[in-house]
């Protein structure tokens, strides 16, 4: 809070400054309602001298008008900076005696309109613009911008200032109410948002992630017509269980996110294709060149598949021990992380092709290092000069790493390097008129050499133009039966979440809502929580959350 007391150098009295104050009031009209006696106009400060002398006044405990004055006193009030000089005013107040005999109030203090509240030395429009910044900035970054202006505030008080801010009033939930979770601590404490998805307005913040706070929201708060949330389950139960009348919308990005683990997941089953592919387009580019095969640089890989496959195997014995994946890490020696991948692989062959086939800092300058290998250089450090020319940032021990296999006999070049299974599975989820022609020609290759990634792409194509159109409610029963009639394991797991929620996910496909606005306002969330460092406590996290205009 303010200093009680502030010690000005000796002050240069205005002349003519004592009088009604009229024009003091067309500069300040929250003071017009005062007597000014006396300013004083410091290169340090301005300090005005006023009284509030009303002739009565209305009990605030029983309303009774009294006119009886038991008393005065002396306020100092802290006001609006003026050139941004601070402004101290010494308010000279009446305390009156209440007349009614069966009040509890004896005496009663009055309060200057629009200046004054009740212990606060700030004026009612100074504490109005420190809500403010405190809103926008909290402790640290308003105390600082205060201060460019003139005032002088504690960060503890500012964010004080945003807990003592009311409530908004909810007395109903939104027609179109959405949804979702965010990290209070990453892995630890999680909280949940709601927001009117209409205006786009944070409405309220709950604690925890499970389905009890959300239907007894709900509950306390009839009206919600439709509610958007991503794939939870718990979200699905609390939005049943409050509003068993709304209409559930899954998110389509959700969708479209789950549909793209699961395409790379059946790339990546398939990764023996792509090397195969690679290879056709590079005899067919260079009959006379060598050609880059899976045996290419087999050591290497080989030993690196090997250990994969090993680790893969340990992690799934484990897991059907029923431990967890810390004791799994624990127990083998290597990352929580890691031990998780190869939890969720299914096969050694997934894990495997996932870890190998992801893009490396070094796969653009391949060429150029098989080329100068061929040409009888073998200087790791003078190769790593060269291609940090061409704008490589890594390390040399990664090129001496690459380049360790290719010690035991000449480096071939390699015209077509094997597309990553990232690569092939943005393929599979753009248009085709997005694609450059190496890549469609490379995706047609593949579609016409392997029939299981052609029917994959069929079927990622038509939900994908089934999400844009909006046809859920027409054909996704249809697209649902075709994959389960085809022989692909991961999308099987895709159409079975689905089916487990088939009436959220047809509306999603069909309705126009979505959790977009939801998202919008987790990641101004995430940037207020970030804001106020280790003091964003739920209470005030989510009194900036829901005051902040959005």
């Amino acid at each position: 809070m303010p200093p009680q007391s502030v010690t000005y150098p000796a002050p240069q009295v205005i002349a003519g400054a004592a009088r009604e104050g009229a024009e003091l009031g067309d500069l300040l009209p929250h003071l017009r309602g005062l007597v000014v006696e006396k300013l004083d106009c410091m290169p340090s400060a301005v300090v005005i001298k006023a009284r509030c002398s009303p002739a009565g006044a209305a009990c605030p405990a029983c309303g009774s008008w009294s006119s009886r004055v038991h008393s005065s006193y002396l306020r100092q009030v802290h006001d609006l900076p003026v050139g941004g000089r601070p402004v101290l005013i010494h308010l000279a107040m009446r305390r009156f005696r209440c007349t009614n005999p069966a009040c509890t109030k004896v005496t009663f203090a009055v309060q200057a309109d629009g200046l004054t509240a009740r212990y606060q030395r700030w004026s009612v429009p100074l504490a109005g613009l420190l809500s403010q910044v405190a809103l926008e900035l909290a402790g640290r970054a308003g105390m600082r911008l205060a201060a460019a202006l003139g005032i002088a505030v504690h960060r503890n008080a500012l964010l004080r200032l945003v807990i003592d801010l009311p409530e908004p009033e909810i007395t109903a939930a939104p027609e179109v109410v959405g949804v979702d979770d965010f990290a209070l601590r990453c892995g630890h404490v999680y909280a949940t948002i709601l927001v009117d998805v209409a205006t786009g307005q944070a409405i309220d913040v709950l604690p925890g992630r499970e389905a009890g706070p959300l239907a007894d929201w709900l509950k306390a708060h009839p009206g919600a017509r439709v509610i958007c949330r991503d794939r939870a389950g718990a979200y699905a139960e609390g939005a049943r269980d409050g509003a068993p009348g709304a209409v559930q919308v899954a998110d389509r990005w959700h969708l479209w996110h789950n549909l793209a683990e699961h395409t790379a997941k059946a790339v990546a089953r398939h990764r023996a294709c792509l090397k195969q592919v690679a290879a056709a387009a590079e005899q067919a580019e260079s009959r006379s060149e060598p050609i880059v095969t899976a045996a290419t640089i087999p050591e290497a890989e080989s030993r690196l598949a090997a250990r994969m496959r090993d680790q893969h195997a340990a992690v799934q014995a484990l897991a059907a021990r029923g431990l967890g994946l810390r004791a799994m890490a624990r127990e083998l020696g290597v990352d929580r992380k890691t031990a998780r991948r190869f939890a969720q692989a299914a096969t050694g062959d997934e894990a495997v092709a996932r870890a190998i086939s992801r893009p490396t800092v070094l796969d653009r300058y391949h060429p150029h290092l098989h080329r100068r290998w061929n040409q009888g250089c073998h200087d790791a450090a003078a190769l790593h000069a060269e291609i940090t020319a061409l704008g490589y940032r890594g390390s040399l021990r990664t090129v001496y790493r690459y380049l360790q296999p290719l010690r035991t006999g000449t480096a071939p070049t390699p015209l077509t390097m094997p597309p990553k299974i990232g690569e092939v599975t943005s393929w599979l989820l753009r248009r085709a008129e997005d694609l450059n022609p190496r890549q469609q020609q490379l995706l047609a290759d593949l579609r016409g050499h392997c029939s299981q990634l052609d029917h994959l792409a069929e079927h990622v194509t038509s939900f994908a133009k089934m999400m844009t159109r909006r046809t859920g409610q027409q054909d996704l029963t249809g697209w649902l039966e075709r994959v389960e009639s085809d022989d692909q394991p991961e999308l099987h797991t895709f159409a079975t979440g689905i089916r487990q929620d088939l009436a959220a996910v047809t509306a999603g496909l069909t309705l126009p809502y979505s959790s977009g606005t939801t998202e919008g306002n987790v990641n101004r969330l995430k940037a207020i929580k970030r804001q106020m460092y280790g003091r964003a406590s739920l209470d005030l996290l989510r009194k900036r959350v829901i005051r902040h205009p959005p």
